[in-house]
């Protein structure tokens, strides 16, 4: 692959989480514009990224979910400008950056009381 052809990221939201661990190990963060984890090469966010993540914004759900989403929005733009026709849909994407996130609530029961009307 010829790094040089490569499109410039725009100036989106810098992908500066998860933190290292343990310190002194590589930064599971992605490399733009191909979206790969810098530690192990997966598709960003990778597991480790994820469970990182997780642990890091256990105490702000929102601002994780707000994150990610400014995330998804540059690897959107950034992977169809390397691959309009064989890239990853928009749902995958939205998938792997959002959707997995622990914010997220399942579908709640109605009460007992609702449920004899």
């Amino acid at each position: 692959m010829n790094v040089a052809a490569l499109p410039v990221p725009r100036l989106g939201p810098h992908p500066d989480r998860p933190r290292p661990y343990p310190p002194g190990h590589p930064a599971h963060l992605p490399i733009r514009p191909l979206w790969l984890c810098r530690a192990c090469g997966a598709p960003w966010p990778c597991a480790q990224a994820r469970l990182l993540l997780t642990v890091e914004y256990a105490d702000h759900p929102v601002d994780l979910a707000v994150y990610l989403s400014g995330l998804y929005h540059e690897a959107t733009h950034d992977l169809f400008r390397l691959n309009p026709h064989d890239g990853p849909t928009p749902r995958d994407l939205f998938d792997r950056f959002v959707g997995w996130g622990p914010y997220r609530r399942g579908v709640l029961d109605r009460p007992a009381a609702d449920a004899e009307d």
